[in-house]
C-alpha cells in the first residue's frame, strides 16, 4: 500500500467519493456471513439459467460481440448440461461493432503473412476492403435484418449498457435510435451497431400483448414461467428461473479508460438522453440506480440469484501507466494513456496524447470500491430478507490478478492480497499462466497477457472461464446439480478448461504478426478511429453529434 501519506484528490472529484490509497478487501464467503433458513423447493425450474448484464456477460471481446456460444454464461450453461439455453448470435463478418482478430486475421491472409514486414500504405489499403466488406454486410446486408425469435433468449445483456438501460430500454427504443446509413469517405465500424446488437438480444422480448421489455422484465416473464413436477405437471406458483445472474455496473465507469476523460454524473443521470455526457458515476447515483435494479430483481422468480462486483477498470491494459509508480509503495502509475504510444515519447511531453492523472484514476477506482460496497450492502439486505442471493467478488478476482500493479511491486500488495489461484487445469491446457497484460507473442508463441483480449478490456475466451469458474464455485455451494449432456450427474462439475484453451483462437492459434501488434493497433486507431468509434458505439445517442 501508500505508506502513510493521504491520497491526493484530483481536482473535480465530488466529496462524497471516498478516496483511498488501497483497493477494498475483497469477500470470500458469497453469503457475507447472513444465513438463511434452508428450503427444499419442489419441482425443476423451467430456465436453469439466466443473465442480465453489459459487454461482461453478452461475450464482447476484441472490440466486438461474435461468438457469443464462448460467453462465461453458455460455459455454465454447458457444464449444466442444458441443452436448451439461447443466446443471441452474430453469425457474419466481425460481428459488432468489430471483431479486431477478425481484421488482423484478414490483414495477414491479404498482405502475406507478417504485417511488421508490409508497409503502412498496403496495410491501410487491405484494411480498408475488409472495413468495407464488414460495413456492407452489417449496414445493408443480412447483419441489418432484425429478426423476431419466438422465444426469450437467457441471455439478456447488452454490451454498452448500465444499470438505467436495463431498467428503461428495450426493444422499442433501440428501434428509434437506428438513422439511415449515410455515405463515408473511409469505412469504420458499422453505423447502428449498438440497437442492432440490442435488437438481437430483445426482438423477442415482448408480452402477450406486444409490448416491448426490458432485460429485467423479460427476465421477470421468464421466472413467472414456473417450474415442472417430476410428473411433468406444470408448477405455475414455484420459480420460473433456477439460477439468476446479475452483473451491471461496469458501464457506470468503464467510458473513463475509453475516452481518457473523467466527467462525473449530475442530477439528471438516470434520464436515457442526458445520461451518455457522463463517463463516472457519483456514488450516491450509482447507489440510487443499483436501488432500482435491486428491486426489480427481487420481483424475478429466481431461486438462487448471483451479483457480481465491478472490476477497476484502470487494471484493463487499454489505459497503460506511464511515467513508473509514484512511488515504492504505490500501485499507481504517474499516467495512463494509450498502450500502443512508446513511453519515451508520451514522457516527452504528456500533454500532447490523452490520458489519465494518477489522481483521477485513484478517484475513479476508489469510486468503484464505493459501488462494490453498495453491491455488497444489496446482497446482505436481501439474504436478511430472506433471499437466497449470493456475491461473486469479480473485482477481487481481478485484483489478484493485477500483473503491473501487485505482481511487478509487491511492495504495493496490501496486506490482505494474495495471488490468484489460476485452475491447474487450464495452466496445464494453456502451458503458462495467463496474465493482465496486453496480449504479446513472438516466434515461441505467447509471451504475455493471456487473460484479456486484444480491446484491452474484455476477457479473452480463457478470461470468461475464469468467470465461469468463479460462477459455478457458488452454484455447487448452494446446491446446483450439473449433468453431462447425456444426462448423468456430475458430482465434480468444473469448466472443461482444455475444450476452452481449444476454442480461444488468440491463444491456441497465435497471430503471426502479434509481435507488433500494439504498434499495428496503434495505426489502424489513427487511420480509422477505432477508440472513438467504439466509445460512440458503446453511447448509442452521440449518433445525432
Amino acid at each position: 500500500m501508500e505508506g502513510g501519506l493521504g491520497p491526493v484528490v484530483a481536482e473535480g472529484t465530488p466529496a462524497e467519493v471516498i478516496v483511498t490509497n488501497e483497493a477494498r478487501r475483497p469477500v470470500d464467503d458469497s453469503t457475507l456471513g447472513v444465513a438463511i433458513a434452508p428450503t427444499s423447493p419442489a419441482g425443476a425450474p423451467r430456465h436453469r439459467l439466466v443473465a442480465v448484464g453489459d459487454s461482461l456477460t453478452h461475450g464482447f471481446k476484441n472490440f466486438a460481440v461474435d461468438d457469443t456460444q464462448l460467453s462465461y454464461p453458455a460455459m455454465i450453461a454447458r457444464e449444466l448440461g442444458w441443452k436448451d439455453y439461447r443466446y443471441p448470435r452474430y453469425d457474419g463478418p466481425g460481428g459488432l461493432p468489430l471483431d479486431l482478430e477478425w481484421l488482423l486475421r484478414g490483414l495477414e491472409a491479404q498482405t502475406g503473412g507478417d504485417l511488421a514486414l508490409a508497409d503502412a500504405g498496403t496495410i491501410v489499403l487491405a484494411a480498408r476492403r475488409l472495413l468495407e466488406e464488414h460495413e456492407d454486410y452489417w449496414e445493408r446486408g443480412a447483419g441489418a435484418r432484425i429478426v423476431r425469435d419466438a422465444d426469450l433468449n437467457h441471455n439478456l445483456a447488452i454490451y454498452g449498457w448500465d444499470l438505467r438501460d436495463v431498467l428503461s430500454r428495450d426493444a422499442d427504443t433501440c428501434h428509434d435510435e437506428l438513422v439511415p446509413i449515410s455515405d463515408k469517405p473511409w469505412p469504420g465500424m458499422p453505423q447502428n451497431s449498438g440497437p442492432l446488437a440490442a435488437l438481437r438480444v430483445l426482438e423477442s422480448a415482448r408480452d402477450s400483448g406486444g409490448r416491448a421489455l426490458t432485460p429485467l422484465e423479460a427476465a421477470a416473464q421468464l421466472g413467472a414461467s414456473g417450474s415442472l413436477a417430476a410428473d411433468g405437471s406444470q408448477m405455475p406458483d414455484s420459480d420460473g428461473i433456477e439460477t439468476l445472474i446479475v452483473f451491471i455496473g461496469s458501464n457506470n465507469a468503464l467510458p473513463t479508460v475509453l475516452t481518457l476523460d473523467v466527467n462525473w454524473s449530475r442530477l439528471d443521470y438516470a434520464n436515457l438522453g442526458a445520461k451518455d455526457a457522463y463517463t463516472v458515476w457519483r456514488p450516491s447515483h450509482f447507489a440510487a440506480e443499483l436501488r432500482a435494479v435491486s428491486e426489480a430483481v427481487a420481483r424475478i422468480r429466481a431461486r438462487h440469484v448471483l451479483w457480481l462486483t465491478i472490476p477497476h477498470v484502470t487494471i484493463a491494459p487499454i489505459a497503460r501507466g506511464f511515467g513508473g509508480k509514484l512511488g515504492p509503495t504505490s500501485r499507481y502509475f504517474h499516467y495512463y494513456g494509450r498502450p500502443w504510444v512508446d513511453e519515451q515519447t508520451f514522457m516527452a511531453d504528456p500533454t500532447k496524447f490523452p490520458h489519465l492523472t494518477s489522481d483521477q484514476a485513484r478517484a475513479v477506482d476508489s469510486a468503484i470500491d464505493q459501488y462494490n460496497e453498495a453491491i455488497v450492502q444489496t446482497v446482505r439486505d436481501a439474504r436478511t430478507a430472506g433471499h437466497d442471493w449470493h456475491l461473486v467478488d469479480f473485482s477481487g478476482v481481478l485484483d489478484r490478478m493485477a500483473t503491473r500493479r501487485y505482481f511487478e511491486q509487491p511492495e504495493a500488495q496490501p496486506d490482505w492480497w494474495t495471488p490468484y489461484e489460476m485452475p491447474q487445469a487450464l495452466t496445464d491446457a494453456l502451458g503458462f499462466t495467463p496474465t493482465t497484460e496486453f496480449l504479446r507473442s513472438g516466434p515461441n508463441g505467447i509471451e504475455a497477457g493471456g487473460i484479456v483480449a486484444l480491446d484491452g478490456v474484455h476477457p479473452t475466451t480463457v478470461g470468461y472461464s475464469l468467470m465461469a469458474h468463479e460462477c459455478i464455485k457458488v452454484m455447487k455451494q448452494v446446491g446446483v446439480r450439473f449433468f453431462t449432456p447425456e444426462g448423468a450427474e456430475r458430482p465434480e462439475p468444473e469448466v472443461g478448461f482444455a475444450d476452452v484453451v481449444r476454442s480461444d483462437t488468440l491463444l491456441s492459434n497465435p497471430l503471426r504478426s502479434e509481435g507488433s501488434m500494439l504498434k499495428l493497433l496503434g495505426t489502424l486507431d489513427e487511420r480509422f478511429a477505432l477508440i472513438a468509434t467504439f466509445e460512440q458505439a458503446l453511447r448509442r445517442r452521440k449518433k445525432s453529434a
